[in-house]
């Protein structure tokens, strides 16, 4: 039989307690992107995979770039032999300026050795455009992080083909991590005047407190709900886009009757803890508990009273042989 020396206790207490409005939710990131091609060629490198974490500015794919390389050149070339017929007719203006001022050619030679001249002038410029141009589309062979996050998903394969416009990875910035929830408009009010709200993550069995709460100034006309946002802190971990969350939006207070958490047993549909006496036994009882909750406690409406002892180890006691019901 455990006696009471034997157990962590908790005590049912009355205090003050926020009251909320709570409701489902789910975790998203303010900033999320795809990264996707922008030149044609084969994937010849893949640094990072799902889970890995990338600085800002790290090159995550490299596709092939010798295709971009070659028509580098090739505009490189364009532009050395647009130059030097450049200087060429460059050279012919000016001689046939000299002419003309010797009289040995007519008004229109000249007219036409200006022209050649300007028109050769406009050709190097329209090639180093060019030429431009393709330096900067050999450049998206090498597809580096916008931002530091973390990659959520993988698109493509080494060796696979890549086209402008297929998606290559996917990440997410995991400072930025935001809750939404859709609430009733008939809640709204209450919510934007307190401006408090605490995030419950159900599979991490963590509360978080929320920076800030936005009301998005818009509603659905079907469901007569509009959209909350609830600002993460930058230095939460563990938490990614798409999990399941519960808002619990702050609408008043007022005093409670609180057991801890850890004391609550539950078996199928019922709720129960195991209540100490003043004998050091613990004994079962069945519990009616209410919605005012935190990390720590949770409302009772029935079964306790102030005062009273609970074991904080409900699961040991019951594997006790000895344990009274």
């Amino acid at each position: 039989m455990l006696f009471r020396s034997d157990l962590k206790l908790g005590t049912v207490e009355t205090r003050e307690v926020d009251l909320t409005y709570s409701t489902e939710a789910l975790v998203e990131a303010v900033r999320q992107s795809t990264v996707a091609a922008q030149i044609a060629g084969r994937i010849v490198d893949i640094r990072f995979d799902v889970g890995d974490y990338v600085q800002k500015g790290d090159v995550i794919v490299r596709i092939d770039e010798r295709a971009a390389t070659q028509a580098v050149e090739a505009s490189q070339a364009q532009v050395a032999e647009a130059e030097a017929a450049l200087r060429n007719a460059r050279a012919q203006y000016d001689r046939s300026r000299q002419l003309l001022a010797e009289k040995f050619i007519s008004q229109a030679a000249l007219d036409k050795a200006e022209a050649d001249y300007k028109a050769a002038a406009a050709r190097v410029t329209a090639l180093l455009a060019g030429a431009g141009q393709v330096a900067t589309e050999r450049s998206f062979a090498t597809i580096v992080a916008p931002y530091s996050g973390v990659v959520s998903a993988r698109h493509v394969e080494l060796g696979e083909m890549a086209v402008p416009g297929k998606p290559l990875m996917t990440g997410f910035d995991p400072g930025t991590l935001r809750v939404v929830a859709n609430v009733p408009q008939a809640r709204i009010a209450a919510i934007g005047q307190s401006g408090k709200a605490r995030v419950e993550v159900p599979s991490l069995n963590r509360w978080i407190d929320a920076t800030r709460v936005t009301v998005v100034p818009s509603a659905d006309p079907r469901t007569h709900t509009t959209v909350v946002r609830l600002q993460l802190p930058a230095e939460v971990r563990g938490i990614y886009p798409g999990v399941f969350a519960r808002a619990h939006f702050v609408i008043g207070s007022a005093p409670r009757l609180l057991v801890p958490r850890a004391a609550i047993l539950r078996r199928s549909e019922v709720t129960a803890a195991y209540v100490v006496g003043e004998d050091g036994v613990p004994r079962l009882r069945q519990l009616r508990l209410g919605t005012a909750s935190d990390e720590s406690a949770v409302e009772v409406l029935a079964g306790l009273r102030a005062g009273e002892r609970v074991a904080l180890e409900p699961a040991r006691v019951a594997m006790a042989p000895a344990a009274p019901r």
